[in-house]
């Protein structure tokens, strides 16, 4: 930024940056909050080095970071499975424990990185077991 220059340049392009700030503060105040929410998912995941879900494709091995909307127990043929529904704020995948009924800390609400073998059915993103690690 120079004396005679009220605005920074970005160095790269020698275009002012203010018109990105003032883009990004009224997409702020425009968003409703399911959007500020995806897009602080988005960020997070990122930031975790994860994968979006929205990419994720068939039998692909992923590690994917998210919010817990929605924990279920939905039996399947007699046995317990406990379904959780993850969102990133580009998709949704749904991670199912087959055998159980509860597991401590997997709650709607909880963040967490799951780690696992997508499978999909009925075009629905699935992961069989996954292994987990909660965060806050």
């Amino acid at each position: 930024m120079t004396a005679n220059s009220a605005h920074a340049t970005d160095t790269d392009t020698g275009r002012h940056s203010l018109p990105g700030r003032l883009r990004r503060a009224l997409h702020r105040l425009a968003a409703t909050s399911e959007e500020l929410e995806a897009d602080e998912l988005q960020t997070d995941s990122r930031s975790q080095g994860c994968q979006r879900i929205e990419g994720v494709d068939d039998r692909e091995q992923v590690t994917v970071y998210g919010h817990l909307k929605s924990v279920s127990l939905a039996p399947l043929a007699g046995t317990p499975t406990l379904e959780a529904a993850l969102y990133d704020g580009s998709g949704v995948i749904t991670l199912v424990w087959l055998g159980r009924r509860t597991i401590a800390g997997i709650k709607p609400g909880a963040n967490l990185v799951a780690h696992g073998r997508v499978s999909c059915h009925d075009q629905r993103r699935v992961i069989y077991n996954p292994r987990y690690e909660l965060r806050v």
